[in-house]
């Protein structure tokens, strides 16, 4: 008879943990300037990564990063099972065409900038229920790919605001295991679609900030635990605003994360030397903060808990166009030593 793995409204508590037995980060020029510079496994010395086109530099960072964690895991591409992985691009290009050669199954997700935690969370699902001994799941953006997509080309100069995010040119990879690892995945809270009526596409923290609340705080109701129970509460993207927007969205449901959180969009850049305004964000965001500086601190003891809260704003180029409202998405992947 099946285990009943659901907890809570909306979590899962896996009976047998899977494990992350691989991870790697592929990252542009200005993310190997910045603060976590010397902890990525690939720095280019340039954002187009020898390619002609933003979106071909975006899938070259996909394959080095799955080739890498796949490596790392001491596998082949050909153990892997199912690979989910998605990118912010039109039809997930990036994605597609950085993964036709790895003769992977595959499943082409998109959760905006929250498409790591989407990604871990299905490939955890899929060794939980025994499905695969091995699943890998990866992510990238690109700031060039992301600019021309879904704000101005690079070409036209635009002065950005303060609010404005800095998209991070990266890729994450993780390849995950039913044993094997020194972290495991204890469980997941996937979000809901929260549409707070904002409008702004240069204010990504507003617009996701409340989704990532709503995830927070089901996670503490379906585990039944405060924010304390955890040594970090790491959210994707909000950078500064989102931050402080987040912070004050949970202290009026009764929870102070003040103590407890992260934003991984804060972290990957220096916001005074760098100029990036608000923060870091993008797909690629998340994902490379969790392999470069996350993984490493749970794997040595160091954090013993995470709550990892990878943020999506779920707009497009015609939804915006359209006059549409901005919704937030964000998926939570509880992270622990073992």
């Amino acid at each position: 008879m099946a285990v009943n793995q659901m907890m809570g409204r909306q979590s899962v508590e896996f009976h047998d943990p899977p494990h992350i037995i691989g991870s790697a980060s592929v990252v542009g020029p200005k993310e190997g300037e910045g603060p976590l510079g010397g902890e990525f496994d690939l720095i280019a010395p340039e954002a187009e990564f020898g390619e002609d086109t933003w979106e071909k530099a975006e899938s070259t960072m996909q394959k080095e990063a799955l080739q890498t964690a796949v490596g790392k895991a001491g596998l082949s591409p050909g153990q892997i099972r199912y690979l989910y992985g998605g990118d912010l691009l039109a039809q997930l290009t990036a994605t597609f065409f950085g993964n036709e050669e790895a003769g992977v199954p595959m499943f082409g997700l998109y959760g905006a900038c929250s498409t790591c935690g989407e990604s871990l969370t299905l490939a955890a699902m899929a060794i939980a229920a025994g499905y695969a001994d091995y699943t890998a799941a990866l992510t990238s953006s690109h700031f060039g790919s992301a600019e021309k997509e879904f704000r101005f080309p690079l070409g036209y100069g635009n002065q950005r605001p303060l609010s404005a995010t800095w998209t991070v040119t990266g890729s994450g990879a993780f390849v995950l295991a039913a044993k094997g690892g020194h972290v495991k995945i204890t469980g997941v809270t996937p979000g809901k679609i929260v549409d707070m009526g904002i409008r702004d596409n240069m204010n990504m923290g507003a617009c996701m900030a409340p989704a990532a609340c709503d995830t927070i705080y089901q996670n503490m109701m379906d585990f039944n635990r405060q924010p304390q129970d955890y040594d970090r509460i790491i959210t994707g993207d909000l950078g500064y605003v989102g931050q402080e927007i987040l912070t004050d969205l949970l202290k009026e449901k009764g929870f102070d994360i003040s103590g407890q959180h992260m934003d991984c969009g804060i972290e990957v850049y220096d916001r005074e030397k760098q100029d990036t305004h608000a923060g870091g964000s993008g797909c690629g965001c998340s994902a490379v903060v969790l392999a470069a500086m996350v993984l490493p601190k749970l794997r040595q003891g160091i954090w013993k808990r995470v709550l990892f809260v990878p943020t999506g704003a779920l707009l497009s180029k015609v939804s915006f166009n359209e006059g549409q409202t901005i919704p937030g998405i964000a998926h939570g992947v509880v992270l622990e030593h073992c």
